[in-house]
């Protein structure tokens, strides 16, 4: 056992090593979520000011393919999915619904002010932010499609560029369509 002493702290961090360097190899945005192919979790979310009396619930993901998107005025990949979200509005392939996580929702209706507004309906996800938690979200902006029949097919976690929408998201949303 005296000969092992000096080794074992050794195979312990080589371990540990292996471990860590498998783990950089891994894409973050491939981090599967449970909900896939089931429903969008029950919620009903107050709207964010300025945009009328009408918030965004669950009830709201039904009858449409539609994409969610969980921003924040604080989130920096949040500005620069922006324009690739104002795109997908102008282009009217799906809906965009918001959701205000974590936000002063005060600040979040200043950010679509000055940012522009590509979305059908917003609600508001204040902190702790139950709604997105319930959604798996582990950071902004995360995005999901959801059938007409509210059921989430996909989850993309970080900002979408011209090239995810076009070869990632737009094919899945068309092919829902059908």
């Amino acid at each position: 056992m005296k000969r092992w002493a000096p080794v074992l702290p050794l195979a312990v961090i080589a371990v540990l090593a292996v471990f860590f360097v498998i783990g950089l190899g891994r894409d973050p945005k491939l981090i599967p979520s449970v909900l896939i192919d089931k429903p969008v979790p029950e919620f009903s979310l107050a709207a964010l000011p300025g945009r009328g009396e009408t918030g965004l619930s669950s009830a709201d993901l039904k009858g449409q393919v539609s994409l969610v998107d969980i921003y924040g005025s604080w989130c920096i990949s949040c500005e620069e999915e922006h324009p690739t979200l104002l795109a997908i509005k102008k282009s009217g392939e799906v809906p965009i619904h918001g959701i205000d996580w974590r936000d002063d929702p005060a600040l979040g209706a200043k950010w679509l002010l000055a940012h522009g507004d590509p979305y059908t309906r917003v609600g508001v996800d204040p902190v702790p932010g139950h709604t997105a938690v319930n959604f798996g979200v582990t950071g902004a902006p995360e995005s999901f499609i959801v059938d007409q029949n509210g059921v989430i097919r996909y989850k993309y976690i970080g900002p979408i560029t011209p090239q995810v929408w076009s070869e990632v998201l737009l094919p899945i949303v068309r092919s829902l369509r059908k």
